[in-house]
């Protein structure tokens, strides 16, 4: 009796909370869902559970990769890759230094955030460049020791509103 009456307060108390802040904190960090990390190592593996029981599903091998944190349980991080896959690392195998992917055509990194600015490099698909700032439509990103601006349609690697400084 005591412990139906326990979960059932228990039930209630998560019906009570707000569903955005349940989906905006991580359980395990309290830092906001989705966000944008890295892979901190040259060989990741990447599970189809939170778990070293479980199976593995892709050895990602491109350190500094941007993925995208959509759960957290425990020491484990739910990411999703640039391609839509999704699977579990192990949180010390991710880096918080942020990175973007380059997407599916040559883009022009730009001197300036204009569309008709100087282009400074054009970045090949899939290339990793690092993330320094966004500001609406436009991003600085460095690639190759080269800054410049790309828009954010250009690659993968933030979100649709995020505002870095």
């Amino acid at each position: 009796m005591i412990r139906s009456t326990l979960v059932a307060l228990a039930v209630l108390a998560l019906l009570a909370t707000p569903l955005d802040a349940v989906a905006q904190a991580g359980r395990t960090t309290g830092l906001p869902l989705p966000r944008f990390v890295s892979l901190g190592a040259d060989e990741v593996n990447l599970r189809f559970g939170p778990g070293e029981g479980y199976p593995i599903a892709w050895i990602l091998t491109r350190e500094g990769l941007p993925v995208e944190i959509v759960q957290e349980f425990d020491t484990w991080r739910k990411v999703r890759l640039h391609d839509g896959d999704l699977g579990w690392i192990h949180g010390s195998l991710l880096s918080s230094r942020r990175t973007v992917l380059v997407a599916d055509e040559v883009r022009a990194l730009r001197q300036t955030p204009d569309q008709e600015a100087r282009i400074v490099l054009r970045a090949e698909p899939g290339v990793i460049g690092r993330l320094l700032d966004c500001d609406g439509s436009w991003c600085r990103v460095e690639i190759e020791g080269r800054r410049g601006w790309l828009q954010r349609a250009d690659f993968w690697g933030v979100l649709p509103d995020e505002t870095l400084r």
